[in-house]
């Protein structure tokens, strides 16, 4: 480091060199992450090595003067880190802690697919869930199933139906798991039921409906929101939702509702069909499927819906 030091110093009192070049090459050899890169190197490090690097010294004082001031820099997210090379000194640039978890939550985000959701659900995490003594159970079994399901996701695991009134918070909730479950590598369809049941009497009209119905019941792990809100409809009970339950059961994949209802209320909302007709074999054969595929949760409380 010393005779790095000298020579810089030495060739500093050139007359030729301008004032400003010094101040410069001052400025390089005060800066205490220069001077540790410098220590680390020093067996390897030569005054031609160095001088022909000022530029890129030059580069990596300025940036991180500006990340440190809060300036855009010229790689904004990244930080600068210096590096040895043969012959020269260069100026590499790595994703800051700020920018490196802003694209792991943006890859965890990837892993669920949202259908119909807002936002706040879209971005719900355990952290931000209000706990309250009402709210502890579906906490408490939201949280097995997540361990139980990361530990072995090979084996039957049945997943979580929440009833319970609006506003309390069972969306946020499915959102919240979805996120648990991307941070373990799983993907998660995440929809909204009446949406979803009127975007498929449209798809009759684009010949889509198979490869809808394929994309979701497929899904490694599926919840389906505000499910009981739909409008009556034979063919949905029976061509759509049926289809994709009794798929998700023969394949034991996890299958998670929430539903304003409790699963004998749904049960006599899925006995009507949309021509008054009543059909209680129908609705008990669904709710066997969605029985073995789920348990039922009360949540209760306080409606948090126009909370900010």
């Amino acid at each position: 480091m010393d005779h790095i030091g000298r020579a810089f110093y030495k060739y500093m009192n050139n007359p030729e060199i301008s004032q400003r070049y010094k101040g410069m090459i001052d400025t390089i050899m005060q800066d205490a992450d220069v001077q540790a890169f410098f220590q680390k190197y020093e067996e390897r490090l030569s005054r031609e090595i160095v001088e022909r690097s000022y530029s890129k010294l030059h580069e990596y004082v300025q940036e991180k003067e500006k990340i440190r001031l809060g300036k855009e820099s010229q790689n904004p997210g990244y930080e600068p880190n210096l590096v040895l090379n043969a012959g020269y000194i260069d100026v590499v640039y790595t994703p800051t802690d700020e920018t490196m978890a802003r694209e792991k939550e943006k890859e965890l985000r990837s892993r669920v697919h949202s259908m119909s959701m807002p936002k706040d659900v879209r971005t719900a995490t355990l952290d931000r869930f209000v706990q309250s003594n009402e709210r502890m159970p579906a906490i408490l079994e939201s949280l097995n199933f997540i361990d139980s399901f990361n530990g072995n996701p090979k084996v039957h695991h049945q997943a979580l139906y929440f009833y319970g009134p609006f506003g309390v918070g069972k969306s946020y909730l499915l959102g919240a798991i979805a996120h648990e479950l991307a941070m373990g590598g799983h993907l998660t369809t995440l929809m909204h039921y009446p949406t979803f049941t009127m975007e498929m009497k449209q798809a009759i009209q684009s010949n889509t409906v198979n490869e809808k119905i394929d994309a979701v019941k497929k899904a490694e792990i599926l919840m389906l929101d505000d499910i009981g809100a739909e409008a009556n409809s034979t063919w949905i009970r029976d061509e759509v939702l049926g289809v994709i339950l009794q798929y998700r059961m023969q394949e034991d994949l996890p299958t998670f509702f929430s539903s304003n209802f409790t699963m004998q209320q749904l049960e006599e909302h899925l006995r009507m069909g949309n021509r008054g007709d009543d059909e209680p074999m129908k609705a008990k054969r669904l709710m066997e499927r969605i029985r073995f595929l789920s348990r039922e949760i009360p949540m209760t409380g306080k409606n948090r819906r126009f909370e900010q």
